[in-house]
């Protein structure tokens, strides 16, 4: 097989000295035995996407290992002295239960101490969410959470937050990447100093716990706590630490913690895919609930930031929602929790990003507030908190099931969450209904509208080819009619602009470029594509809506709209 000429450049300089023997070896038994993995492994280097940096581990530029972890973080160093000259440097640095997690974060950490910059280092695995709280708590300058999420079990990952608590977002992001780019891979500083290395554990839980508490319990009466049945998975991940102690000391009693998948462990042995989004990675909890007769189901993926949650339907059938549906129930529980307490002013907002639903915009509009949308990534909505200090921000979430509570977390909160939603749900068995009624209640009020996703995996050079031409097609033959329903508009995050293709007129879209693009129908039907910003995907986002004439019409309402989304599927030829 014939290897390009740039990539082989780059491999002859991994077997350079400045590497170590083992990744040299691995390197030349690829160049023998496996020259395809060779070329994927360094024909690119890995970027920060939506979430961060996330890739296969292993060696090469394309891959996460201590060089390319370290370059970054030898960027970073030479990023924070710059900004903040003459400052004593602090980070937080967390990981959760991915293989290698372990010791990649005591290698960023052991860079960090050798550029002469404080580290506090979890003593073991942690919850996302609570290196976020971290951060502010310890008043650092930046923070690192080692994580692949919900990816597979390959797979691991590089987050940067700011000390705002927040994920990375421009202009740092660019100016950072510039450094990391010009630096060359012996310029990494790996000689730990040791006395700036500083574990961390116990007080950073006992404040999260204690946070969490206040910004998501809402004077929930200790006999409804005690009513509430609830089953618990960690998906093999992080949150085992944090969110059967926050519910215990919130009051509930009744935890039924799925054992199988409680300890955590890289390879997620008992699931597909430890992303509460797929229904199969939740098959044990939902057994479980059955067994016991529970009221709801929640999980968490690996590094806990997304939850998934499951209810009791109409017919006491145990049904998953998916997380439009849990962002409008926690979001409208807000909204009226703060009305309620005469606490809304009209100078609060709630956040919500471009492919997740638009019911957002009507809860706002309900309460007189303002929803600010923004790109898919809690960075964002992040963003508008430090943005916008006047405002006061209330929650918020993207479809992909995360969601914050308040802003003492800077990025999508299972834990937190976790514990809204119980609230939610004890409160309505309390009163006599359920969260899926209230659920309902909100279709009658504003529309009942139905969210779907369909994620296309395309791996490698050639996936990338594809899915890159896939977005070109949409952009350069944009379809006028789908599902015999007029395209009205097409936005363009790309270019920035927006075509009306009613009165053929442009405007300018005032959000951060992305590589996205929306398509609206006359019905009032929304489709979104989008290369997924850390997976090998190209994503389609769909949104149908009609008006709910009345509780008993819910099914028929949602057969209608589940038929309209497959038909728009077929039309586009996606399945």
């Amino acid at each position: 097989m014939h290897i390009d000429k740039q990539i082989l450049e780059k491999v002859n300089e991994w077997l350079t000295p400045t590497f170590d023997s083992k990744t040299k070896e691995e390197i030349e038994k690829m160049m023998t035995s496996a020259p395809k993995d060779l070329e994927d492994s360094f024909y690119k280097n890995l970027e920060f996407g939506t979430g961060g940096m996330r890739g296969v581990m292993g060696v090469g530029t394309n891959r996460i290992n201590k060089y390319t972890l370290g370059k970054n973080t030898q960027g970073l160093s030479n990023y924070l002295k710059k900004v903040f000259a003459g400052e004593e440097l602090k980070v937080a640095i967390a990981y959760d239960c991915r293989h290698n997690s372990n010791t990649l974060a005591k290698v960023v950490a052991d860079v960090f101490s050798a550029n002469g910059i404080k580290v506090y280092l979890f003593s073991d695995l942690r919850p996302t969410p609570e290196l976020s709280f971290a951060v502010r708590y310890l008043k650092c300058h930046a923070g690192i959470v080692l994580t692949a999420s919900h990816n597979p079990p390959e797979y691991n990952g590089y987050k940067v937050y700011w000390q705002d608590g927040g994920q990375l977002v421009p202009p740092q992001d660019g100016e950072i990447i510039d450094i990391i780019e010009n630096l060359q891979y012996s310029d990494i500083l790996f000689d730990a100093n040791a006395s700036l290395i500083e574990y961390i554990d116990q007080e950073i839980d006992e404040a999260f716990c204690q946070s969490t508490i206040e910004n998501a319990s809402f004077s929930t009466p200790q006999e409804a706590k005690d009513q509430l049945k609830i089953v618990y998975t960690s998906l093999h991940g992080t949150s085992i630490k944090a969110i059967p102690n926050v519910l215990e000391k919130a009051g509930y009693k009744d935890i039924n913690i799925v054992e199988e998948q409680a300890v955590p462990d890289g390879n997620f042995p008992t699931v597909k895919s430890p992303n509460p989004e797929e229904p199969e990675a939740l098959t044990m909890a939902l057994t479980l609930a059955d067994k016991i007769n529970a009221d709801i189901v929640v999980g968490t993926d690996p590094d806990s930031d997304r939850l998934g949650v499951a209810v009791r339907d109409l017919n006491g059938n145990m049904k998953l929602l998916n997380g439009n549906q849990t962002m409008v129930i926690m979001t409208a529980f807000l909204l009226e929790q703060w009305k309620r307490a005469d606490k809304i002013t009209g100078n609060e907002f709630i956040g919500s990003t471009i492919v997740s639903t638009p019911m957002m915009l009507e809860l706002a509009s309900e309460y007189g507030i303002e929803c600010k949308v923004g790109l898919t990534g809690f960075k964002w909505i992040a963003k508008f908190i430090k943005d916008f200090p006047n405002q006061k921000f209330i929650g918020g979430g993207e479809e992909s099931f995360g969601y914050m509570v308040g802003d003492a977390v800077r990025d999508k909160d299972a834990v937190a969450a976790i514990l809204l939603v119980c609230e939610i749900a004890a409160q309505a068995k309390a009163a006599g209904s359920s969260l899926f009624k209230e659920l309902i209640n909100l279709s009658l009020d504003y529309g009942f509208y139905k969210e779907y996703l369909i994620s296309i995996t395309k791996k490698g050079i050639e996936g990338a080819n594809e899915i890159k031409q896939m977005m070109i097609d949409l952009r350069e033959n944009p379809l006028r009619e789908i599902n015999g329903q007029r395209v009205v508009c097409i936005e363009d995050y790309q270019s920035s602009k927006a075509l009306d293709l009613m009165s053929n007129e442009t405007y300018e879209i005032k959000i951060p470029k992305s590589n996205v693009l929306i398509y609206y129908l006359e019905d009032g039907t929304k489709i979104c594509a989008r290369p997924s910003g850390t997976e090998p995907k190209i994503k389609f986002y769909f949104s149908v809506n009609s008006p709910l004439e009345s509780l008993e019409m819910y099914q028929k309402t949602e057969e209608f709209l589940d038929q309209k989304i497959k038909n728009i599927i077929a039309e586009m030829q996606l399945n």
